[in-house]
């Protein structure tokens, strides 16, 4: 399909003499990388399916281990399941979520594969390094989430009362428990954030360290919101791990600072809105070095003076 143009020129298709690579050329790569991409992704799919059952069990655990979940006719751990299709299509989407982990490390190179040709060699570096740093911080925050869940369902659960029986909707609960594995995963990236914002020069860490009141009370504010349980200990567990994870990013940003010498400038400790002092000392001038003639300059040559125009009796008609 040629998209409109009406003549295929032979440039249209060829790499540029730089060795650069065409618009079309992009195209073609981005498909390519979205179809394996893709492909993996479809075989993740297919080794989380045979995998949802064990993790959906995993899942369900912080609330099959309290004694309010227990059915005391079968003493096992039971849910509701309102519709016929919920457990299969449940099981789909957990499929899909467990296969996106598995094939992460192809989607991601591929992803980096097309990427990383238009980056400088800095940039790779950091890049590298952040992405080094943001899996383990996913990870720290899913683990976190999960702890959080069980102190919180045995605290709402505790609310009900034992007058009153409770029968968790299964797809209900595991999205209320995928969706706080997500929402603690993301919060952990955050100093990836604050470093990067020094990486780049735009923020110092002096000026990080400043701001560390705003940024206690941003995190139990946010800790506050995405906690779905209303008790205090998992906004707090977050708020906590969330300073703790500001202050340990700071103090990497001092570290660089010093290794690039920031904060030696000559206009190093003073304010935006404060003039610059200037020396305005004066400088003693001396004498210069008298200058001898090193031979006697010779007198021009004298001009000789033109000579006479001879006119001729036609000139003046």
């Amino acid at each position: 399909m040629a998209f409109g143009l009406k003549k295929r020129g032979p440039s249209t298709f060829a790499r540029a003499a730089d060795g650069s690579m065409t618009l079309i050329e992009h195209i073609r790569e981005l498909r390519n990388r979205l179809f394996r991409a893709s492909l993996a992704i479809m075989v993740g799919f297919g080794v989380g399916i045979w995998l949802a059952t064990p993790v959906r069990v995993l899942l369900s655990k912080p609330y099959c281990d309290l004694p309010q979940s227990i059915d005391p006719l079968t003493d096992k751990c039971k849910f509701v399941q309102l519709g016929v299709a919920d457990v299969f299509l449940l099981n789909l989407k957990i499929g899909l979520w467990v296969g996106l982990v598995i094939a992460a490390p192809i989607w991601l190179y591929q992803l980096w594969a097309f990427i990383a040709p238009g980056l400088h060699r800095h940039e790779r570096r950091y890049a590298y390094i952040f992405t080094a740093l943001a899996a383990p911080l996913f990870a720290a925050g899913a683990v976190l989430a999960f702890f959080v869940t069980t102190k919180g369902l045995e605290f709402l659960l505790n609310v009900s009362g034992d007058d009153i029986a409770t029968n968790l909707e299964v797809t209900r609960y595991i999205s209320f428990v995928t969706n706080l594995i997500l929402l603690f995963g993301v919060a952990f990236e955050f100093p990836l954030i604050v470093l990067m914002l020094n990486f780049v020069g735009l923020a110092s860490a002096k000026r990080l360290l400043s701001w560390w009141r705003v940024a206690i009370f941003v995190f139990f504010a946010f800790s506050a919101v995405v906690t779905p349980t209303p008790d205090p200990f998992g906004m707090t567990a977050l708020a906590i791990c969330l300073s703790a994870l500001y202050f340990g990013a700071v103090g990497v940003a001092f570290l660089n600072d010093r290794r690039r010498g920031r904060g030696r400038e000559v206009y190093a400790g003073i304010a935006d809105d404060e003039v610059s002092p200037l020396d305005l000392s004066d400088e003693p001038v001396r004498t210069g070095a008298r200058i001898e003639a090193s031979a006697p300059v010779a007198a021009p040559e004298p001009v000789a003076a033109p000579a006479p125009i001879e006119r001729r009796y036609d000139d003046m008609t």
